[in-house]
């Protein structure tokens, strides 16, 4: 199928909100067809198999890292979104296909784990032909779909054969919590079918010599405050459906957006929405999930050590990478 058909009348992601991307109308996604990025540069604050220690230790290897592409736009929308300056589609360079391969080639050539795709999922047929062309040039090093879960199997599908690791968000099982922070109520029964895509392409979890992971599928849900019980159901699924096919990733870092926002909107929207999410996590909520997740056998996983919930992972999207230097 030819890339102006697929964004003629998107349908692209769960939205499939039938925008004409390709003639500058702007998706649910925020964006139009065009390829737009917020900054192209290693990054250290992934899962250690992903970039190093990471967001999950307070020592990071400054010479290596995840090459990480932040994409303009995301589709779902969370309330409590620490990248809303992108994800809202307010931040980011266009770049030709010809552009993003090279981006993927200098990324490999300054000495990066892999290349990390975050959120992608709206430009997936341009990403296929700029890794296409970028595999064409040379490039050998592991591809991460970094998403936040909200993705259709169709689109998943056009991945395969190029997305060795799946970088997955799980954020709720609960479809009122899930209409209520991202606006999808279908979130949960749309995640579950990515995730069994993701699987079927990815089955094996494999690491190279180092323990960098270099297949598989790596799950994420981030804990938000008063929420154990549903972080809880969802660690179950996870580990009920998949066990130890694939890895998962507990984290604690949720930020309040009144703590890091530029303006006061996603103050606002948070107020609307639930106080809870005005805090953070406790000590106390983090251990309860990690127990439970210890008793039912987990073990293959990652969890952030107590400090690390105290730092900033929202990287400068000041176009960094982005522009040839000239």
């Amino acid at each position: 199928m030819e890339r102006k058909v697929i964004t003629k009348s998107c349908a692209l992601c769960p939205r499939a909100c039938g925008a004409d991307r390709e003639g500058g109308q702007k998706g649910r996604c925020h964006v139009d067809a065009r390829i737009r990025i917020a900054r192209a540069a290693l990054h250290f604050w992934e899962e250690p198999c992903i970039s190093g220690a990471g967001a999950f230790s307070l020592d990071v290897n400054p010479k290596r890292g995840s090459g990480a592409v932040f994409f303009s736009g995301c589709p779902l929308g969370c309330v409590f979104c620490q990248n809303r300056a992108i994800s809202r589609g307010e931040a980011g360079t266009e770049v030709s296909v010809a552009r993003l391969a090279d981006i993927f080639m200098e990324l490999q050539a300054q000495g990066a784990y892999n290349i990390n795709l975050v959120t992608a999922g709206h430009y997936a047929p341009q990403v296929c032909e700029a890794l296409q062309l970028a595999k064409q040039k040379g490039l050998f090093l592991p591809v991460v779909w970094n998403s936040s879960g909200y993705e259709t199997v169709e689109t998943l599908r056009m991945m395969e054969g190029l997305v060795d690791v799946y970088l997955p968000d799980f954020k709720y099982l609960d479809p009122r919590l899930a209409e209520r922070y991202s606006h999808a109520e279908d979130y949960p029964e749309v995640a579950k079918r990515a995730l069994g895509e993701m699987v079927r392409q990815q089955p094996i979890p494999r690491f190279d010599e180092e323990g960098m992971m270099t297949a598989g599928v790596l799950v994420r849900h981030l804990l938000l405050p008063g929420h154990v019980r549903e972080a809880k159901r969802v660690v179950s699924y996870l580990w009920e459906t998949y066990g130890n096919q694939i890895y998962m990733s507990l984290l604690n870092q949720y930020t309040p957006p009144a703590e890091f926002a530029q303006d006061d909107r996603a103050v606002r929207e948070l107020d609307q929405t639930d106080s809870l999410l005005e805090r953070r996590v406790t000590k106390r909520e983090y251990e309860r999930l990690l127990d439970y997740a210890a008793q039912l056998g987990v073990e293959q996983g990652f969890y952030q050590e107590g400090g690390t919930a105290a730092r900033s992972f929202i990287p400068a999207f000041d176009g960094t990478g982005v522009v040839p230097v000239q």
